[in-house]
């Protein structure tokens, strides 16, 4: 077949010209000539469609074999090139060295750290749970039954083996008293997750610090005066705090603590509404229910619950308006916060 012959010529040819390569360069311009979508290789392929039935089988396997016949040279070629250049080995030691950038704490760390040590100064220990766990320790055991909203698949992420990705880290609070009596006095850290959308305000994983107090003759008042210290350590002595009353299915009563962050620029309307005021966290006293499910005796034992968003607090430290930045891994934003 002319087609067969044509193939040999190019192979032939090809070897011969890849000789006499001397550089990168020369190289490329070679690789072109043959294999770009109108080099050599691409023309034969335009003259299969003369061939009959028969041959064309034949044909295209030999052209296929050209074609990564001359891809093959051509990468072995490259790698003998590039292994014969030449490194320089004058160094000048008389110029100064390179400046390395110092990493920094991320500021969600930071803030955490920030808080975790308030706390621990009037006693509280921390505690951990796992980032999955089951429903049970996620939902019944808080007294969330199934009809509630959080049950919902759009805030939830659900895993094939029916556990879930944590909600909140309410759930270390009850693997912490399942396996301790009171007293306890513990805040739980760790990063949460809610199928939500990304937003300016809110992302699909953020991070949490709850708090738990349990013992005898616990009080709301007790509660106040813990979260109104915490205010003052965190924005100062100066800060002006209120509860409103709320709802979480696990606290009874419930309500959030807000602070007064002012309306003195337009970003401070903008983050409050045109209030003035900022809800930083949820509380109340723990329900019976829970301490039913726990095994703690609710006749005897009280207690207080909050949970505190680090995003929002971090936000508020800091100056960020949009919670996407903490995400991206910018080394121009964290670099802000040596």
């Amino acid at each position: 077949m002319l087609i067969l012959n044509k193939i040999k010529e190019i192979k032939d040819e090809f070897n011969l010209e890849l000789s006499n390569v001397k550089n990168i360069q020369e190289l490329d311009t070679l690789k072109n000539k043959y294999l770009s979508r109108k080099g050599l290789v691409a023309s034969l392929f335009t003259m299969m469609g003369t061939l009959s039935s028969q041959d064309r089988p034949i044909a295209g396997n030999e052209l296929n074999n050209l074609k990564k016949y001359l891809n093959d040279k051509i990468s072995s070629h490259i790698l003998i090139q590039s292994s014969e250049i030449k490194i320089s080995t004058k160094i000048d030691y008389t110029l100064p060295g390179a400046n390395l950038k110092n990493g920094t704490v991320h500021p969600l760390t930071k803030t955490v750290l920030m808080i975790e040590d308030i706390f621990q100064k009037i006693g509280f220990s921390i505690a951990y749970g796992p980032e999955i766990d089951s429903d049970f320790y996620n939902f019944e055991a808080l007294n969330i039954p199934r009809h509630h909203p959080a049950r919902d698949m759009q805030d939830t992420f659900y895993l094939n083996d029916g556990n879930v990705l944590r909600t909140h880290t309410s759930n270390s609070q009850i693997h912490f008293m399942m396996d301790n009596e009171p007293p306890v006095r513990i805040i739980a850290p760790g990063r949460v997750y809610r199928n939500e959308d990304v937003s300016v305000r809110s992302y699909c994983l953020f991070h949490q610090i709850e708090g738990l107090y349990v013992d005898k003759n616990v009080s709301f008042s007790d509660l106040k005066s813990v979260l109104n210290y915490f205010a003052r350590e965190l924005f100062g002595n100066d800060v002006k705090t209120r509860f409103r009353p709320s709802y979480f299915p696990f606290t009874e009563p419930s309500a959030e603590m807000d602070v007064y962050w002012g309306l003195n620029s337009e970003s401070d309307k903008r983050i409050t509404k045109g209030t003035g005021w900022l809800e930083i966290l949820g509380c109340g006293m723990v329900d019976p229910e829970v301490f039913k499910n726990v095994k703690y005796d609710h006749s005897l034992y009280s207690g207080y619950a909050f949970g505190v968003g680090i995003e929002r607090i971090a936000m508020l430290l800091y100056g960020v308006e949009d919670i996407r930045e903490f995400y991206k891994g910018d080394t121009r934003f964290l670099g802000q916060f040596r």
